[in-house]
């Protein structure tokens, strides 16, 4: 069997992240969290596009490099990849065009932190958002994804574990299976997933 997992609020913190350098940076601007339930940077902050790249320029890489790996998340991928399952990480971090120089240059800043954070995998993915087609073209059995939209549009086909976070409260299903830590990620695995 195969399982899907997402990076940016699966395998990291981003919400926490986001909250903490976001309120660091936009405090130049007088502005401060005004919906700490938001996804986007826009949104959790109220600032306008243009302030919201210029964060994202000043900080992606930031970012990118330096976050670490939540705690226990190779451990437990280590364990269902001894349970048998195929581990595909699936991300939507590819920048732009896949053939710029950016969108390579951020590839391989991604398969380097997931090495340096000993995070092991069968298969890697760079995908538009819409996370759907990817896991029915890969045959994905189950997904790790934290993003609401992803949430619900994969849960209408398989099992999806929701990452807790204040954004994405609002995902309800049979098919979905809130989480709150990576082995409670295995919990739900082995023990509800498999079972039913």
């Amino acid at each position: 069997m195969r399982i899907g997992i997402d990076i940016d609020g699966v395998l990291t913190d981003f919400e926490k992240w986001q909250l903490d350098y976001g309120s660091k940076y936009f405090l130049k601007y007088n502005k401060n969290i005004v919906n700490p339930d938001g996804y986007d940077s826009d949104t959790v902050f109220n600032v306008t596009n243009e302030m919201d790249s210029e964060f994202w320029k000043e900080y992606l890489y930031e970012y990118a490099i330096n976050e670490p790996a939540r705690k226990f998340s190779g451990e437990v991928i280590d364990k269902l990849k001894e349970n048998g399952f195929e581990i595909y990480i699936i991300t939507a971090r590819f920048l732009t065009d896949k053939n710029t120089i950016e969108g390579e240059k951020m590839r391989n800043i991604v398969k380097n932190w997931l090495k340096q954070n000993n995070i092991h995998y069968d298969k890697i993915i760079f995908s538009p958002e819409d996370k759907l087609e990817i896991c029915k073209k890969n045959n994905i059995d189950i997904m790790i994804e934290d993003k609401v939209e992803n949430i619900n549009n994969i849960s209408k086909e398989i099992p999806v574990i929701c990452f807790n976070a204040s954004y994405n409260k609002s995902c309800t299903s049979d098919n979905i299976y809130r989480v709150y830590s990576w082995y409670d990620i295995y919990y739900n695995v082995i023990y509800k997933i498999m079972t039913n």
